[in-house]
């Protein structure tokens, strides 16, 4: 896996539509992946993980309010009426699980990373930025709770 390709987008794919079934009760259905060189997100909040290895980036995963409180009122088992810190603290374990799972998917493959622990970005319109030259994949998603999306920003490891 040398250079940029869906070996590298794959894993991230498959681990969102996994945790978010198994633990957010949301059935993924992917939308066409575009390609940015930079990303604002129109949603409200978003997990954000970097990841350093044989690979160096980031994944983030971005939800409107109104997805991001269904996810999390299931994911805790209680229904949530905004966005406070015990939703943010959700979406990063949300986006932490996520992350995980695409590691774990990566060392089946021989393949290691690493990740860092999540940063949660609340605010509409919000950027985030890739390291220099890194692409950033966005891959959207509809569920029956709304919307929501995985930004993978990642480049071989020199």
């Amino acid at each position: 896996m040398a250079k940029l390709s869906v070996e590298w987008i794959n894993p991230f794919i498959e681990a969102a539509e996994e945790i978010m079934d198994t633990v957010a009760m949301l059935k993924l259905k992917r939308g066409k992946l575009e390609l940015r060189e930079n990303s604002t997100v129109a949603y409200d909040v978003s997990g954000i993980i970097g990841i350093t290895g044989e690979a160096v980036g980031s994944i983030a995963l971005s939800f409107p309010k109104k997805t991001a409180i269904v996810a999390v009122s299931n994911f805790i088992g209680e229904e949530v009426l905004g966005i406070d810190s015990d939703t943010t603290d959700a979406i990063g374990e949300l986006t932490n699980m996520v992350a995980g799972r695409a590691k774990k998917i990566f060392s089946e493959r021989n393949v290691k990373l690493k990740i860092s622990t999540p940063n949660v970005v609340v605010g509409k319109n919000h950027t985030i930025v890739s390291p220099k030259g890194t692409p950033s994949i966005v891959i959207p998603f509809e569920s029956d709770a709304g919307e929501l999306a995985i930004q993978v920003a990642l480049k071989p490891a020199v």
